[in-house]
Order: structure tokens, then C-alpha cells, then sequence
């Protein structure tokens, strides 16, 4: 099943007992802790395992049934589960996707398991989702009709495969606050009360997060918020924090794209334009193409690879999801301005 936006989210939303909780979990983790394991749920990516993880705990200890399918490092775009990651999604109680198209390698899978009766949960489409393509409109004035019309049918083959909302929500924080209120619901349904309180509690947590984040962005000055990314991935974090995303590497929400010399050519034109100093990638992905392009500039640019499909490792800064977010904040004030 996909949980409905409307069945739901007011529900998810303003439950007492999770308003009573907001506090915290941690503290309180005595009084909310349940004797079980609570229900088997399987996360599809690592950030919203750190979430779901993160909740299951606080309701009912470190005995909580939760399995995470990608490893550290993944590209959620093009990982594809094993015959046995599939079969234990199939057993599983609730599985939580990202949906909207970010999880390409398993779509199949997922939609079979749920075909047959399988309750999944995809969260991005419950979270007033964003249309992918945030490039400032300014920074592409360069380009003539001609141009615009023949890149058309590439980006509609790329919003065909891979949807038209950007499926990259957790760059904003409040987005993710709501999805751990909404996941944290919808567990309660089967596990009891203490998932919503926790629901709520996790959500308080990265709200709190979030303004770190923003202290830490508050650095770079107006004029110096812009960004070139490696794919279309940071078009929340754009709009949430008040940059200008004004160009992609590589066309459309997904790594898996293609791109060709004419779009890069015009991509270094806005960028010496611009006069951007930094390009962004992923740490899932290789940096070689970025590498490329900040060879092409008349200028010093930085490529900067932050956290955008997945955790990192030990000592990486960015273990869990709250980590991430204030690791990728820093690199990117030091990459817009020292």
C-alpha cells in the first residue's frame, strides 16, 4: 500500500501524545521503551534509515527491527537489492522507501512486493515534493531558443524514467521532521503509541539540527549563494536556504543521466559568468567529470564532494543524518568562502 497524504498526515501531524513528547526521547526513554521488538520495517536508503533507526530505538530499545537494504557508499539511484534483500523486504512488516523515482535499481521489486499485498510506505511523494529543475532561469539567458529546444526531449526522457518531482527532500529539514512525524505514525499503527511520541520527539531533534545548519550557512554572504551541482539533488536545499542553483553537470534528479559537450560548454560559459568557485558532487560518485570541468575555467574552482545519497563511514562526520546535514553545511560554507 502507499500511504495516502490525505488519509494520514493530519493525524500524523497533531497527535497529542506526540505533542507531549517533543522534548525528547532520550530522556524520557525508560517510560517509553517497549518490552518487543516492535514491527520489522525495511529502509531503503541509509539517510532515512538513520531516521527510522533513530525512532524504532527511542520506542522500543536497541532490540528494534530495523534493516537499512543500501550499504554506506551506495548510489541510491543505481543500487539493486539481492534476491535475499528482496525476499526479506517481502517478510517485512513495513518497508519505507524514498519513492519518487530516487531508488531506480529496486523500483521493480518494490512495486512487485507491494502488488501482493506488501504495506510500503513512500515518503518524498507525502511531502509536498518539489518540481525537479530549480537552475535560476537568469543564469541560462546565455542560451539561445534553438538550444533550449534541442535539450527539450532529453530532459522530458529524464523526467519520464525518473519522475517529475525531485525526489531529494532531505535537504530540507523540516521536510525530514515531517517524515519522521509521518513514519512515526504510521509504525504506531502497528506498534503502539510510543512510536508516535518518538515520531515526534526525532522530529524535534533535527529541527533543533537545522538551526546549526543555518547558523553555519548565515556565513556566506547573499551575493556568494550559488551553487553548480554534479546532478539536480540540492534543488530543496536551494529553496529551504536561499541559493541560487545555477547549473547541473549532468541533466535531470539522477546520477544516472548523460550529458554532452554543448551543455557543458554552456555550463562553463554561466559559470565564468557567475564566477563560481566551487563545483559540488557526491561521495558515491566519482568526481572525475567535475575534475574535468574545473579544469575548463579561467578561473579557481574547488569540486567539494558532500554527502548527497548516503551516510558516511566511521569518522566521516556524517554517520547519521543529523551529522550529514551539518557536515555538507560546513563544506559548503568553506567551499562558497574559505
Amino acid at each position: 500500500m502507499k500511504i495516502k497524504r490525505n488519509e494520514r498526515l493530519l493525524g500524523a501531524t497533531v497527535s497529542l501524545v506526540g505533542m507531549l513528547a517533543v522534548a525528547g526521547c532520550t530522556a524520557a526513554s525508560d517510560e517509553i521503551v517497549q518490552a518487543d521488538s516492535g514491527p520489522s520495517v525495511v529502509v531503503t536508503t541509509t539517510i532515512l534509515g538513520s531516521v527510522v533507526s533513530d525512532i524504532a530505538t527511542c520506542a522500543v530499545g536497541d532490540d528494534s527491527s530495523v534493516t537499512v537494504m543500501m550499504p554506506l557508499g551506495a548510489d541510491p539511484h543505481d543500487f539493486q537489492a539481492s534476491s535475499a534483500q528482496v525476499a526479506e523486504m517481502a517478510r517485512a512488516d513495513l518497508i519505507v522507501a524514498n519513492g519518487l523515482g530516487l531508488e531506480e535499481g529496486m523500483m521493480d521489486a518494490i512495486e512487485n512486493i507491494e502488488a501482493d499485498g506488501g504495506a510500503v510506505m513512500e515518503i518524498a511523494s507525502l511531502l509536498d515534493p518539489l518540481p525537479l529543475g530549480n537552475v535560476d532561469e537568469h543564469a541560462e539567458d546565455e542560451h539561445s531558443e534553438d538550444e533550449h529546444a534541442a535539450e527539450e526531449p532529453a530532459a522530458e526522457e529524464d523526467g519520464h524514467a525518473h519522475g517529475d518531482f525531485d525526489p531529494h527532500f532531505w535537504f530540507d529539514m523540516e521536510r525530514m521532521a515531517s517524515a519522521a512525524q509521518l513514519i512515526g505514525a504510521e509504525l504506531a499503527l502497528t506498534g503502539g503509541e510510543a512510536y508516535d511520541t518518538c515520531g515526534q520527539s526525532v522530529a524535534a531533534d533535527i529541527r533543533a539540527t537545522e538551526l546549526d545548519v543555518i547558523k553555519t550557512l548565515d556565513e556566506i554572504p547573499e551575493l556568494d549563494r550559488i551553487l553548480v551541482t554534479d546532478h539536480d539533488a540540492l534543488g530543496y536545499f536551494a529553496t529551504r536556504y536561499d541559493f541560487r542553483i545555477v547549473g547541473v553537470v549532468i541533466p535531470g534528479g539522477s546520477t544516472l543521466g548523460e550529458t554532452n559537450s554543448q551543455e557543458l560548454a554552456d555550463l562553463v560559459a554561466t559559470m565564468e559568468k557567475e564566477g563560481v568557485v566551487a563545483i559540488f558532487g557526491d561521495t558515491a560518485t566519482s568526481s572525475e567529470l567535475l575534475d574535468v570541468l574545473a579544469s575548463e575555467l579561467n578561473q579557481e574552482v574547488s569540486v567539494i564532494q558532500l554527502y548527497v545519497g548516503g551516510l558516511g563511514g566511521p569518522d566521516s562526520g556524517a554517520q547519521t543524518y543529523e551529522e550529514m546535514m551539518r557536515t555538507n553545511a560546513t563544506m559548503i560554507a568553506q567551499g562558497l568562502v574559505g
